[in-house]
């Protein structure tokens, strides 16, 4: 089943009705995420706040298709997520997902073009194709001349613009960034928050995880999570 048929869906990429995740830990339940729903519109840019143990993590892993909610429905750009197996989810992510990451991510063997390249190795991109596109991507952040280096070699502020690359590297409607400027100095994090201001003035969709308000003021909407349910959201209607 497809979003298209579904109320509310007009111009929403992601939406969410009732989404819970409970762990089992032992003989307790642990509710990190209470019946949460929430309409994300195409090209919005929101940010996801709350105190340590709020749900933010758990509520970015289910949007991220990193994990499958206990209860609750979930369609993304206009597909039902419950109706895909396991296979067909992993390629549907590939497709309409970008992810970057507080720790970056990067595969430490790996040279930036080869670190880029990743997503489109498991896409099935033709080689050839997917090394122009890498050092298109490598260009964009402004990496051109680090090609060749590995993480290692690089600084962190270098290690997130080649996140960022990787995250564009399937051409994503959707990018996810869990605390993007969590372990870099003010001025890089600053830098790394204009750059993804561009993808989002590009027409892209940005979701972002902080605990920051500063970073968070950069985005349109502000959701506030609290126990694992939604308290408030500031700068428009869900």
């Amino acid at each position: 089943m497809t979003g298209a048929g579904q109320p509310g869906f007009a111009g929403a990429v992601i939406r969410l009705e009732d989404m819970a995740k409970t762990y089992r830990i032992g003989e307790v339940d642990v509710h990190a995420l209470r019946r949460v729903s929430l309409t994300i519109e195409r090209g919005g840019f929101w940010a996801i706040l709350g105190p340590s143990g709020s749900g933010k993590s758990t509520l970015m892993n289910l949007i991220g298709c990193l994990d499958r909610p206990t209860s609750g429905r979930y369609w993304l750009d206009g597909a039902n997520v419950e109706d895909l197996e396991d296979d067909e989810l992993s390629a549907y992510r590939l497709r309409h997902l970008g992810f970057v990451f507080q720790s970056f991510n990067l595969i430490p063997q790996l040279t930036v073009r080869e670190n880029i390249e990743l997503p489109m190795y498991y896409r099935g991109t033709p080689p050839a194709e997917s090394v122009k596109r890498a050092e298109h991507l490598a260009e964009l952040v402004g990496l051109s001349d680090r090609l060749a280096h590995r993480p290692v070699e690089l600084s962190g502020g270098q290690c997130q613009r080649v996140a960022i690359a990787r995250a564009l590297a399937n051409d994503p409607p959707v990018i996810l960034a869990d605390e993007p400027t969590g372990n870099l100095d003010s001025r890089t994090g600053e830098q790394i928050m204009e750059m993804l201001c561009g993808l989002h003035r590009e027409g892209r969709t940005l979701i972002l995880v902080t605990h920051e308000s500063r970073v968070a003021g950069y985005a349109e909407k502000r959701l506030w999570l609290k126990d694992g349910a939604v308290e408030r959201i500031e700068g428009g209607a869900a």
